[in-house]
């Protein structure tokens, strides 16, 4: 695995034909030789590093194309390319019919390291600039703002292929259907791959001698893809009961691939799938429920053990927070250097649930890690939280130059020189050698990128570390923070990596759900814990402001209130896509969140409000499921629907989680129509949860909650500015207990009862007949049948501590 290509596995398409059963016989040859980087987990030499755009140095372009009107920071890094790019619309496709000529479909993202290096080798080359705008329409798309036209193309690569990756590069006929698609192709005939020059000329070529031939295969493919998922999409006579076995397959299949030596599941390279730890702190807490202590301890350990090595390895920015995307072996060491927002908010939960069920600061501080390198790096002035950090940057301030990793490494001589008395242990601390640490896997380095270069890394943990060098762990800590405090200042002087500013919904969804768990679950820390940089140390109640500050700025600039729906991305101004599956999905769960660890009616309203929007848009009504888009724009030729917990989870699988939690916290007609609707949604994926569970972990979860009746409710009625009822409201956040759902009602509130009363009489009914001489008290209830009332903190605790099952509520 190389740059910034996203290995998109094969099972995520085990639906559809692969490959095709009948497409391009003319031009098949192009796909039978093409081998893309994403192929091999092996670095490229040379094509790592390369020459900024002399353009994006001056104030004066030799070139301007139509996407100096875009907003978007990727269509803008093309914006002074020879190649007469346009953006993805009926302008462009209105070119290609006039011309009769094919479409050329390059897709990509601003922090994608060989979408970078396509650019200059290629789409910077006057020749094949030349080649592309005599012989096609050229359109530039980015895939993170228009994830509806990436995921169709790329599921045709990787129905072709068995993978796939970006830069996406496809060829299609005016009628947008694909006549061949690969990722990135070098400029020339190199290496064994065929080169971008060579296939432009058969292109054009087979265009020009047999159009038809290709036109029609074109329609063939995107018909039998489209015949695969309308299979998905049909209520295939499904059994009335799921597959209860799901959670225990899936989590057997992992174990099996789990790496004892360096944790996380498989072999190199390496991405953190937040969604299998998940799984399987949630099926070992299952076991736990079932008494099967010595299981459920094994079980917790893979997810101790991966979430630890993940955190000491490259991986991790030890000196500024936060996870990169990958790393390219198998022991966390050397990464692809960029920073995505949805591996940062789905890890702060994952760490966060691994402290509420271990008890452990480790994991909570990687959490604060994380949340303190967002909260510092990644958000606007209004709240709006950026989309991602690049990995390729200048290694000098004047340097034309740009490498990954650039910003991140070290030479032992610099440490030396910047640490001083400190080098020794900063040195020994992180493995820090003069001829680069970059050796530990034959996968880190194989072509001497980093020879004399160090990312640093943990071999060993704090405690065996401080007691070698004869120190207390706190002052060795304290030691390594303020290291990695004056290397973060001497950092920050580099030239730093491209931000993405783009603000993305879904995106933004998945971190407001882990600044909002965090404000809660946080409190729980020790109070003799000490912070060092990176980590802040802040009250952990701040974070709670930033999820609200970000909801906001989505409520006030990327919804239509009048109508209710969202647009998908803004940057200057919202983008003309609108809302997808994910956006609605995720931001749906994020407000949920913050209502359970918050209390603020508004965000459970606007979450109701907006999966009523989404029931309406993307369900589809004749066989069950939601598809990724709304179907309004004719351009986009499959309407899909997935079911794959990748990178991101699938907005099914999220929804499938939403509508349980939902259906727990009402009672009647709309309690039964949010588990009616999960469990519909479940089903049209019941075949995938009996053979496939490995691709689908956060569906099998939601499989296994819908089968179990011991979800419980904790209600806690008070004052919510009462000291005594944050306090309650901590207390139910403090254990890892997924299958709960949290209700805060003040009975002083007319807008909370009125609410109650419309959706819920029982809560409402709670409310007023609280103890009115008590701030708070919980109820602790199973369908809304209640124990008796709790007002004590300490009793509360003792209760919630307990294994309860359900005969005992």
């Amino acid at each position: 695995m190389v740059g910034g290509a996203v290995m998109i596995l094969p099972i995520v398409l085990t639906s559809v034909p692969t490959p095709l059963r009948r497409i391009l016989p003319t031009i098949r040859n192009l796909h039978l030789r093409f081998r893309h980087p994403v192929s091999s987990p092996n670095r490229l030499p040379c094509s790592r590093i390369f020459a900024m755009s002399e353009s994006s140095k001056t104030a004066t372009h030799s070139y301007t194309n139509r996407l100096a009107s875009e907003h978007s920071p990727y269509l803008l890094q093309h914006a002074h390319n020879p190649v007469d790019w346009y953006p993805w619309g009926e302008e462009a496709f209105e070119a290609a019919r006039k011309r009769g000529v094919p479409i050329f479909l390059s897709i990509g993202y601003s922090t994608c390291h060989w979408c970078h290096v396509m650019e200059v080798e290629s789409f910077e080359n006057q020749e094949v600039a030349k080649m592309l705008n005599d012989w096609f329409v050229s359109i530039k798309v980015d895939r993170e703002e228009r994830p509806d036209v990436d995921k169709v193309y790329m599921t045709y690569v990787q129905s072709l292929h068995g993978s796939g990756g970006w830069p996406l590069s496809a060829f299609l006929s005016p009628s947008l259907n694909p006549l061949m698609a690969g990722t990135y192709f070098p400029p020339e005939d190199m290496h064994g791959r065929i080169g971008f020059k060579t296939i432009l000329r058969k292109v054009n070529e087979a265009w020009k001698t047999k159009r038809e031939i290709l036109e029609k295969d074109g329609a063939d493919a995107i018909e039998q893809l489209s015949e695969a998922f309308a299979a998905i999409s049909v209520n295939r006579n499904v059994s009335n009961t799921l597959n209860q076995n799901s959670l225990k397959l899936c989590a057997e299949m992992l174990e099996e691939r789990y790496d004892k030596t360096y944790g996380g599941f498989g072999v190199a390279p390496k991405f953190p799938r937040p969604v299998e730890l998940h799984l399987m702190l949630y099926y070992s807490k299952k076991l736990l429920e079932d008494k099967k202590q010595n299981e459920s301890k094994e079980t917790l350990q893979i997810v101790c053990h991966s979430l630890q090595c993940m955190s000491r390895g490259g991986v991790h920015d030890h000196v500024g927070g936060g996870f990169h995307r990958y790393s390219v072996d198998e022991c966390w060491h050397v990464p692809h250097f960029e920073k995505m927002l949805y591996d940062q908010g789905q890890l702060v939960n994952v760490y966060l649930d691994a402290f509420s069920y271990t008890k452990d600061t480790f994991y909570s501080t990687i959490a604060r890690d994380i949340l303190d390198y967002l909260k510092r790096d990644m958000i606007g002035e209004s709240g709006e939280i950026y989309s991602a950090e690049d990995a390729d940057s200048a290694e000098h301030v004047n340097s034309l130059m740009k490498k990954e990793g650039a910003f991140y490494i070290w030479t032992i001589k610099e440490i030396e020189d910047i640490l001083g008395d400190s080098a020794n242990i900063f040195k020994d601390h992180y493995y820090i050698k003069a001829s680069g640490n970059c050796d530990l896997s034959e996968m880190s380095d194989r072509h001497d990128e980093f020879k004399g270069k160090n990312i640093l890394l943990e071999r060993k943990d704090v405690s065996f570390m401080a007691s070698k060098w004869g120190m207390s762990k706190d002052e060795y800590n304290r030691i390594l923070g303020t290291c990695r405090q004056i290397l973060f200042n001497k950092r920050e002087g580099r030239p730093k990596p491209h931000l993405d500013d783009k603000v993305i919904v879904s995106w933004n969804g998945l971190v407001i759900s882990a600044f909002a768990r965090a404000s809660k679950i946080l409190l729980t820390e020790a109070t003799e814990i000490k912070f060092n940089f990176p980590v802040v140390g802040c009250n952990p109640g701040e974070y709670m402001e930033v999820a609200e500050k970000a909801a906001s700025f989505i409520k006030n600039n990327l919804y239509n209130e009048d109508e209710c729906r969202l647009y998908h991305s803004y940057r200057i101004g919202p983008s003309k896509a609108p809302g997808f599956l994910n956006d609605y999905a995720f931001l749906i769960a994020a407000l949920l969140d913050m209502y359970e660890y918050g209390g603020q009616i508004r965000w459970l309203s606007w979450a109701i409000n907006l999966q009523a929007k989404q029931d309406e848009l993307f369900w589809d009504k004749n066989g069950g499921g939601y598809f990724n888009t709304p179907g309004e724009d004719p351009s986009i030729l499959l309407r899909m629907k997935e079911d794959y917990d990748g990178s991101e989870p699938s907005g099914n699988s999220v929804s499938a989680f939403n509508l349980l939690r939902l259906s727990s916290m009402f009672m009647g007609e709309k309690s039964d129509y949010y588990r009616e609707t999960a469990e519909h949604l479940l089903l049209v994926f019941e075949k995938r949860l009996k053979e496939q569970t490995l691709a689908i972990p956060l569906l099998c979860c939601a499989a296994d909650i819908l089968s179990s009746s011991s979800r419980k409710q904790i209600v806690v009625v008070g004052n919510k500015t009462a000291k005594e009822f944050s306090e309650m409201v901590t207390a139910v956040h403090e254990n890892y207990e997924p299958n709960k759902t949290v209700i805060q009602v003040d009975p002083s509130a007319s807008e909370e009862l009125d609410f109650w009363q419309s959706n819920n009489p029982s809560i409402a009914q709670m409310a007023k007949t609280a103890p009115t001489d008590k701030f708070a008290i919980a109820y602790i209830c199973q369908n809304f049948v209640c124990r008796a009332p709790v007002t004590d903190l300490k009793d509360l605790r003792a209760v919630l501590s307990e294994v309860l099952k359900p005969e005992e509520i």
